[in-house]
């Protein structure tokens, strides 16, 4: 079975890391269940397999599908062949669950927008990424890689890098390290302010990441003499997630008047 770029394919190869990166998950004793995003051959799925829990998997490749069939004759009927993207996971697993997977490259980020989706669902998260990825999603307020997806995924999980995966654990080898990171759904997932609003507050903060929140809040609330306030002549990558909801709740209220 051959990688395959149109899937963005690097299919790890060190037993050590799959049984690390399975060993992650933390919550599965409280949900009993786990979805398994692109395993591909599965050398994660066998480590996950040995975990006290329903194990769901969906791989998009209907080559690895047959794969998949024929080596895990056990997970059968829990193995989705679809993308994980255009899945209704609700549809497939009921009840809360965590998510796993040894993520393809190239939609990583959309597959952690899709769990903030579903957030209600999923408690928890490991996964590997590649390592700019990762370490942009767990990054702090200060960071010079702090952005929209730190603070999106930061609104409702608490994140953990675990541990860098080398290329060479890889066949074939990709041409970035990569890493391995855990998200741990927040207690209180009241955001506190209209998510939807939040978001475009965020992205369009960090659309000129290097001007001052004055600039580029002009989009919502152009003229405001409030802009000139201290708090406004911050960079986004200053802000945290708390002080984003203020900002979010100010523009709305703005905007209502």
């Amino acid at each position: 079975m051959k990688a395959k770029k149109s899937y963005g394919q690097h299919f790890l190869n060190r037993e050590d890391l799959a049984q690390r990166i399975a060993e992650g998950l933390s919550y599965i004793g409280k949900t009993k269940k786990i979805l398994e995003v692109g395993p591909g051959k599965g050398m994660l799925t066998k480590y996950l397999e040995e975990q006290d829990a329903e194990l769901f998997l969906v791989e998009a490749d209907r080559d690895m599908v047959s794969y998949l069939m024929k080596h895990f004759p056990a997970l059968k009927e829990q193995i989705i062949a679809a993308d994980f993207l255009k899945v209704p996971i609700d549809e497939i697993i009921k009840g809360e669950f965590c998510l796993i997977g040894n993520y393809p490259y190239n939609i990583s980020s959309q597959i952690l927008f899709k769990m903030l989706d579903y957030r209600a669902q999923i408690p928890e998260m490991v996964g590997m990424f590649q390592k700019e990825v990762a370490e942009r999603v767990v990054a702090k307020p200060g960071n010079k890689v702090y952005g929209v997806i730190s603070v999106l995924i930061q609104a409702y999980y608490e994140g953990e890098y675990l541990f860098s995966v080398p290329k060479e654990a890889f066949s074939p080898p990709p041409k970035v390290e990569s890493g391995v990171i855990r998200l741990t759904r927040k207690a209180d997932t009241d955001l506190g302010c209209d998510y939807k609003i939040f978001r475009r507050v965020v992205k369009q903060a960090f659309s000129q990441r290097r001007k001052m929140l004055r600039n580029t809040m002009k989009t919502f609330v152009k003229g405001n003499p409030l802009l000139e306030d201290a708090f406004f002549k911050q960079r986004p990558e200053q802000l945290s997630v708390a002080e984003f909801v203020k900002l979010t709740n100010w523009i709305a209220k703005e905007i209502e008047n």
